[in-house]
């Protein structure tokens, strides 16, 4: 059972941290910058977050917890009963959805290497799979990770803010990936 001083700490430091993240853009933020916001000292940050990607991953968990539980059971598309190419588009839109509203948490948890060892991506990897197996696709462990390569926060980011494509536009070119592998 976590203290009650702990719980208030942790909450300060996540809410200080949303803050700066959206404001600066979670890349530009420090573990000092977070701490003076929230008002504890740097102790009391690193003893619960090692570092800024830990607490974007604190921050995503929720957002990311609710769109696992409507891919096991929620309704079709997004959830189970629609075909494998379906399913794999309406998650790609959920995704899409959940980039655009966090892109500055997903920015600073899961950019490079890092994005590949958090259990989100375990279990988006683990989805797409199972759409792929679903789909009778040959070799699906050669493929999962190049459809989920779009998703990568910095290529959302570079195709929303350095192209200006819409999140509509987007959305839609990844419908027409689903439907030509899985289809």
């Amino acid at each position: 059972m976590e203290r009650a001083d702990a719980a208030r700490n942790r909450a300060r430091i996540l809410d200080a941290a949303a803050d700066l993240f959206a404001a600066k853009g979670a890349p530009n933020v420090t573990m000092d910058d977070i701490a003076k916001a929230a008002g504890v000292g740097r102790g009391t940050l690193y003893r619960r977050y090692p570092d800024r990607a830990s607490i974007a991953v604190a921050l995503l968990d929720e957002h990311e917890r609710v769109l696992q539980e409507k891919l096991l059971r929620g309704e079709p598309p997004l959830g189970p009963g629609a075909a494998p190419a379906e399913r794999l588009a309406a998650f790609y839109a959920a995704m899409v959805d959940l980039l655009e509203a966090h892109a500055h948490l997903v920015l600073g948890a899961e950019t490079g290497r890092s994005r590949f060892e958090t259990g989100a991506y375990g279990f988006w990897r683990a989805h797409v799979r199972s759409l792929l197996v679903a789909a009778s696709v040959p070799a699906p462990d050669a493929l999962v990770d190049v459809l989920l390569a779009p998703l990568a926060p910095e290529v959302y980011s570079y195709q929303r803010t350095g192209k200006g494509l819409s999140s509509a536009g987007i959305t839609a070119a990844l419908r027409r990936l689903a439907e030509g592998v899985l289809g």
